[in-house]
């Protein structure tokens, strides 16, 4: 099972420290924001499955990081749990009504808060918020995210697959399977990141070895090239030198009989209101998906 990755945002050192060594010893991956501008770029960099955020920060408070996290398409769908000395009833009824899914007030009990923040990631992944392994919305909110941008023009939806990954999986396992997922999610975001224009970018985890990107149509051709060619090349990797200098695996069928794979690379489909027209969400998935098996 994959390590859920939680933010920390909280500028008292020994608070932080403190969820760090906890959460850290349940098995998470914890990172810490001391300030609300860093909180922000974490985010976008290591997609966290839930943020835990004080309110009293020393740039931007923890309302406004909340704000501003709920207001972006990358970030919309992540649990966001207030941590804070503020406890009055107004403080409280502002953190949820920007969107929060919990607040507490310190001082906090600790088995408390382990407990609300399974509960939160749980949820999120019962409902087909997030992908357990990416921490990228999944699901419904990837057919929401569609559907709102159905009657806008100018963007483009890129189906992404990852090739040979069944194949990797049967030759190195399901554990480093799990971490070329991870490692995609994340390099689709540091990619949209230099590339995309922010207006309409977005990233999904349809399931498996399939991604799903939504991003401005000027910029949507250079993206998808530089998503394939950049890919092909950082996926080395995650193989062994023997593998790398081969540049193919040896996998073993059922039967006996070895077949040799390519190494994993990307195929891309694209489709764009510009170039179709769409009746419906799935009709745009589906010319989506044919556009990336012609170029596969």
């Amino acid at each position: 099972m994959s390590k859920n990755r939680l933010l920390v945002v909280e500028d008292d050192h020994d608070i932080s420290n403190m969820l760090h060594i906890y959460f850290s010893g349940l098995g998470y991956d914890v990172e810490i924001a001391p300030r609300g501008g860093d909180a922000l770029e974490k985010t976008r960099q290591i997609m966290p499955h839930l943020i835990i955020l004080d309110i009293m920060l020393p740039d931007i408070d923890g309302y406004e990081v909340c704000t501003r996290l709920r207001m972006n398409t990358r970030t919309s769908h992540i649990p966001i749990i207030f941590l804070t000395q503020k406890d009055e009833r107004s403080d409280k009824l502002q953190g949820l009504e920007l969107g929060a899914d919990d607040y507490i007030t310190k001082p906090f009990d600790i088995d408390e808060l382990r407990l609300r923040v399974q509960n939160a990631i749980a949820r999120s992944e019962r409902e087909s918020l997030t992908d357990a392994q990416s921490g990228l919305p999944s699901g419904r909110l990837i057919e929401d995210q569609i559907r709102k941008i159905i009657r806008e023009k100018n963007w483009a939806l890129l189906d992404i697959r990852i090739n040979q990954l069944d194949s990797f999986k049967e030759a190195y396992g399901f554990i480093a399977s799990n971490d070329v997922l991870r490692f995609t999610g994340m390099f689709l975001g540091d990619v949209l990141d230099e590339v995309g224009t922010e207006k309409f970018d977005f990233i999904g985890h349809a399931g498996g070895d399939n991604f799903v990107i939504i991003a401005d149509y000027p910029v949507a051709a250079v993206l998808r090239d530089k998503l394939i060619s950049k890919f092909t090349e950082m996926i080395k990797t995650h193989y062994n030198f023997i593998d790398r200098d081969k540049g193919y695996l040896t996998v073993q069928k059922p039967d006996g009989t070895k077949v040799q794979t390519p190494l994993m690379t990307l195929s891309v489909g694209m489709v764009s209101p510009v170039t179709h027209q769409f009746s419906d969400i799935r009709e745009i998935t589906e010319l989506a998906a044919e556009d990336r098996r012609r170029g596969s």
